[in-house]
């Protein structure tokens, strides 16, 4: 489907990519991995067409279709959320317009010759119009808004009203709308809550597109992509799989580099010693000539460069109090709007909570109420004795001092650390030399979040508040902050949609929904297997041990609890009937409008129709309204199934598993 062929390609004198050979083939779901600024997204432009190379050549179809989403905030006008994800449809928009002449032309009389030709024209284009899917169109663009978290009032909103992240959801869904033939998603997570990520990785696994993706989150690969090309030094790997697979088969391939590096040197060595020691002698001339040429002629092989990472480890914290954090009855709202109600929470030493909810949801501003840099509008935030917090948000990132060094800005934080303490510290965060004299003004993403976790390093905190800290880390990065925080003894309040991340930290999940804060034991995982078994309470429960200690055995149910999750069951049963009926309905309904407008195509498609006087203009008139028809009931049958996900929802939300 398209190729690089030996692309070089170098900005300002810095290579970036170094002789490249690579090619994606239909159907085909490649992952791009590596350091930040190693060249990902260039990659990207250059087959796009938005860069050249300096040298080589890049391959594609002459009609190849690409949609491409890049990390930058896209910026749409003028249009709702629902016109502007329709609107990549044009080929569809086309043929409706066309259509639409086409019906008016037949309603006029015409000569026979003309209305044949305009209704065979008309015929065609129905063909391609259900080819293209234009009937649900907008049933598949609310089906594909909804799986990114729209709901159906933000659909009807002005595009321009959404903030960045939104509008970035926006871009993605016209992209998977339009069904290209090759669609190239720079980053596409970072503006994507977990329920949508699941979403997302489950719609690309299905598509028939061929896909290339950039990612830093290691769950997202390993479920999405088929093949993963590694860039490192500006040269490109190849890896079969799976992340996981990528990560076992690059331990092998360092392992035997290495071997087949130190074999060479030892033969080097040997090859030496007997130059050396038979040098003077003449009956051994021939033989050290050999040898010298031997050596001349060798192709050395280079030991396997490791790139240049940070790292670091938390010090210990002090300790501080049992109860580190309490809040109670906390409510916080902007304005008439309420965002969280009657929060309670209590934070022990040890507790190593994960915040999830979607966006919007609040989890921000409850991080900022534990952290003090809000204040609750009722109710009250309690700190334990000793308690020093460390706070890492994204906004923080814009507050640090664009006109301070990255020097000076780590001073500013440090208390009475001496400049050489600091100077090490931050070469540990890949600021060496010279780099802790630039301005953080110049700095990067990913880089800003360096420095922002230096700070929180220099701080000593024992408890530590997390809002999305590898947003801008690659993935050697996450690994360094998992690690890291894996062996911290403080308390860990983590905002994350890293999974990966997340298994690896928390032993609680906190749930924000609807203002309203729930906790399950263990990890992401664990919290999945909950809330599934919630919803399906004959599901065999998580064996956690934290949750098997406070939760009821699957197994060992008293007759009370059986017998209140039969109850439970019978009364969602009752409160669904009447949605799901109306389901049955619509379904049943769809199929005998479909149907009849299989019929009405086929009869627009038969010369004969024309050739025996039947009425092409009630024809027409009644394919546009039974068009119509379809359309309306698509969409009500998208708006009851949303009812009925959102009623079992709230019924399990209100049954807590101890109930």
């Amino acid at each position: 489907m398209i190729s690089f062929y030996n692309v070089s390609k170098s900005f300002a004198k810095q290579d970036i990519l170094l002789d490249c050979s690579f090619q994606v083939n239909a159907g085909e779901r490649v992952g791009i991995i590596g350091a930040n600024g190693s060249g990902k997204s260039t990659v990207f432009k250059l087959l796009l067409g938005l860069e050249h190379p300096d040298q080589g050549q890049i391959s594609r179809p002459k009609n190849l279709r690409l949609g491409y989403l890049p990390q930058d905030v896209l910026h749409f006008h003028g249009k709702t959320v629902l016109e502007q994800v329709i609107d990549v449809a044009e080929e569809v928009q086309t043929i409706e317009a066309e259509l639409s002449l086409l019906a008016d032309q037949l309603e006029q009389p015409l000569p026979e010759a003309e209305l044949t030709a305009v209704a065979q024209r008309q015929s065609r284009l129905l063909e391609e119009y259900h080819r293209l899917g234009g009937y649900d169109l907008e049933a598949r663009a609310r089906k594909v808004l909804a799986g990114l978290g729209f709901t159906e009032k933000d659909m009807d909103r002005q595009v321009e009203e959404m903030s960045g992240g939104w509008a970035m959801r926006v871009a993605l869904a016209r992209i998977l709308l339009a069904e290209p033939d090759l669609i190239l998603l720079d980053e596409p997570t970072n503006h994507l809550d977990l329920d949508s990520l699941v979403w997302l990785e489950e719609y690309l696994v299905q598509i028939t597109s061929s896909l290339m993706l950039v990612s830093h989150d290691r769950v997202f690969l390993d479920r999405v992509v088929h093949r993963l090309l590694e860039l490192e030094n500006g040269r490109l790997t190849s890896y079969s799989g799976n992340f996981q697979r990528y990560l076992e088969e690059k331990e092998k391939r360092l392992q035997s580099q290495w071997a087949a590096y130190r074999h060479q040197q030892e033969q080097i060595r040997q090859i030496k010693r007997f130059i050396d020691r038979n040098r003077a002698r003449k009956d051994r001339a021939k033989q050290v000539q050999g040898r010298l040429k031997m050596l001349d002629k060798m192709e050395l092989i280079e030991p396997p460069i490791s790139p240049d990472r940070f790292s670091f480890t938390f010090p210990p914290p002090s300790r501080a109090a049992k109860i580190v954090l309490e809040l109670k009855k906390a409510s916080k709202g902007y304005g008439d709007q309420p965002v969280v109600s009657d929060i309670d929470l209590t934070v022990q030493r040890g507790d190593r909570f994960a915040l999830i909810g979607l966006n919007g949801a609040g989890k921000t501003t409850l991080v900022r109420l534990m952290a003090g840099v809000l204040t609750p509008d009722s109710g009250e935030l309690v700190l334990g004795s000793g308690v020093r917090i460390a706070y890492f948000a994204q906004q923080q990132l814009e507050l640090l001092n664009p006109q301070q060094t990255v020097l000076e800005s780590l001073q500013s934080v440090a208390g009475d650390l001496g400049q050489g303490r600091l100077r090490n510290l931050l070469g540990g965060f890949l600021f060496r030399n010279d780099e802790v004299d630039k301005f953080v003004s110049v700095l990067s993403g990913g880089e800003r979040s360096r420095l922002l976790l230096c700070q929180i390093l220099v701080q000593q905190a024992n408890f530590l508040l997390l809002d999305e800290p590898n947003n801008h880390l690659d993935i050697q990065g996450r690994r360094v902050l998992e690690k890291a925080l894996e062996i911290y003894d403080g308390a860990i309040c983590l905002v994350s949609h890293d999974r990966h991340l997340i298994n690896a930290i928390a032993n609680k999940v906190l749930v924000l929904s609807n203002g309203r804060l729930e906790m399950f034991h263990g990890n992401y995982d664990d919290y999945q297997e909950v809330w599934q078994q919630r919803l399906q309470p004959t599901l065999p429960l998580p064996k956690t041990e934290a949750y098997r200690s406070e939760t009821i055995s699957a197994s060992k149910k008293s007759k009370e609890q059986k017998r209140l999750e039969a109850k439970w069951r019978n009364e969602l049963h009752s409160k669904k009937a009447p949605l799901t009926n109306r389901l049955e309905d619509l379904e049943q309904t769809i199929e005998e409008i479909s149907g009849r407008l299989d019929e009405l195509n086929h009869l627009l498609a038969k010369p004969d129709t024309y050739e025996n006087g039947t009425d092409i203009a009630a024809l027409n008139r009644e394919h546009g309204e039974l068009k119509r028809s379809l359309e309306e009931h698509n969409r009500q049958w998208e708006q009851t199934a949303i009812e009925l996900e959102t009623l079992e929802e709230s019924f399990w939300r209100d049954k807590s598993p101890g109930q």
